[in-house]
């Protein structure tokens, strides 16, 4: 596949659009999942309990616009980022295509239609993905942690470029804190998810009962939605721990927050105490928001990857 201006383009158009949809819809989980990840100890009650409990402050306090607070921060990283993400992966993966150790030597021909995307070999799909995720976060990490503290309220930010640039006086170890954490995360999340997506994508058009060549634009967006929710929700709960670690490094402001092994060790301690007092959580103290983040991935993936491969294909024909 040769990848044209016209088709970074369209990468870019559509990675923004599914960005900006994303970030406005799903806002609320994004803070929530923020506000319980940021405190200091364990949480003793149930999952939903909390969830409900944060909810219920937040319109006390702010109203229901609050459960929007940081909508501007989050369309700042977001919205590039997607758009970054989606174009990079676009191209890389263009490239690889071309090689014989990454590309898909297999002809599915059931599944040679209603994509745009170039095919790789599984191995090729997971470095893609890890490379791609990892380079646009290292760019824009400063702005995740950005979009964390707008989010949380342990800090009183007024505008967005007077917030950035009181982080960028701290130096550059202030503009990338968490980055080790994010890359952890992000690594094997982009990798697995671009993974599971194209072989559930590819599954799915093998076993349906309709022509390859005869599937309709909206039949082939719900396959892409569907593999993409799929592959989110698998993905988000193999790395949501390193999510917990990113967020505590970058909202919290105490030396004991400011490295990630003893970020590690402050949550590990935190369990330990709660286990001593009868608590039980286990390792629960790495999963504290899981059910926020999945449910926000799930549908960011089944709304992003739907937009941006339908995108594709309505531009190309």
């Amino acid at each position: 596949m040769r990848l044209s201006l016209h088709g970074l383009t369209s990468s870019d158009f559509s990675g923004a659009l599914s960005g900006f949809g994303g970030a406005i819809l799903l806002q609320p989980l994004d803070l929530l999942k923020t506000r319980i990840q940021q405190g200091d100890s364990a949480l003793n009650a149930g999952n939903t309990t909390i969830i409900w409990r944060t909810t219920k402050d937040i319109i006390r306090n702010e109203g229901i616009k609050g459960l929007w607070t940081g909508t501007s921060a989050t369309l700042v990283r977001n919205v590039p980022g997607v758009a970054l993400y989606f174009t990079s992966l676009t191209y890389l993966r263009s490239i690889m295509a071309k090689s014989p150790y990454f590309s898909a030597h297999q002809q599915h021909n059931r599944d040679s239609s209603k994509t745009v995307l170039p095919k790789l070999s599984s191995q090729g799909n997971l470095i893609a993905g890890a490379t791609a995720r990892v380079g646009v976060g290292l760019i824009l990490n400063p702005f995740s942690i950005l979009k964390a503290r707008f989010e949380s309220e342990l800090h009183a930010y007024r505008s967005l470029s007077g917030s950035l640039l009181s982080i960028a006086r701290m130096g550059p170890s202030e503009l990338m804190r968490g980055f080790v954490a994010s890359s952890l995360r992000d690594a094997p999340y982009a990798g697995l998810f671009v993974v599971i997506y194209e072989s559930i994508k590819r599954e799915t058009k093998s076993n349906s009962c309709v022509p390859a060549y005869f599937i309709p634009t909206a039949y082939a967006v719900g396959i892409h939605s569907f593999s993409a929710a799929s592959a989110g929700a698998v993905a988000t709960m193999a790395t949501h721990p390193f999510d917990v670690i990113k967020t505590k490094m970058q909202v919290r402001s105490e030396d004991k927050y400011r490295g990630f092994t003893t970020t590690v060790m402050r949550i590990f301690k935190a369990v330990v105490f709660s286990s001593l007092n009868s608590q039980q959580r286990g390792a629960a103290g790495f999963f504290d928001g899981a059910s926020l983040r999945m449910s926000r991935k799930i549908l960011s993936s089944a709304i992003g990857w739907a937009v941006f491969e339908g995108m594709l294909l309505f531009m190309q024909t």
